[in-house]
């Protein structure tokens, strides 16, 4: 099923529904975030995933992260909650799903890259080497965020 995320864009059609969902922001030992190119919209995004029901969000993470890339990760904080009623995603199928995700970081405990039917390339980046890839702004922003260190989570 094929989306279009659309930001602050007065073309975005309205929301009709909103899910849990979970991001991961993860970093090897030399700092390179784990990316995957995504199979529905051809984006570049950290991995994640909608909360299914009888998970808690920090296995959501460990599940989506290990179906979208192969590698284990291990929760260890939170980056933010995002909420942009102005983030709408479009699918093929009729649905405009409001943006909300909680963003967690987690680190690699093991595994290997491989792509999924989610993910058509899985790659660790140089934060130096993101600004040359196409990453939508609210993914962006959570990247930022991640990078940051902040002391406090975010929330929108």
């Amino acid at each position: 099923m094929a989306r279009i995320d659309h930001y602050r864009s007065s073309e975005a059609p309205a929301a009709n529904s909103i899910v849990v969902a979970v991001t991961a922001f993860i970093q090897d030992e030399s700092g390179r975030l784990l990316l995957i190119r995504r199979t529905d919209n051809d984006l570049y995004a950290i991995p994640g995933g909608a909360l299914e029901l009888g998970e808690t969000l920090t296995q959501t993470v460990q599940r989506e992260v290990m179906e979208e890339t192969g590698i284990a990760v291990e929760v260890t904080g939170l980056i933010g909650v995002y909420s942009d009623p102005e983030h709408v995603i479009e699918f093929t199928d009729g649905e405009v799903r409001q943006e909300f995700s909680i963003c967690f970081r987690a680190d690699p405990t093991g595994g290997e890259l491989r792509t999924s039917n989610e993910s058509k390339e899985v790659l660790w980046v140089a934060p130096a080497d993101l600004d040359g890839l196409n990453i939508h702004p609210s993914i962006r922003r959570r990247i930022q965020h991640g990078l940051d260190n902040r002391s406090e989570p975010y929330y929108s």
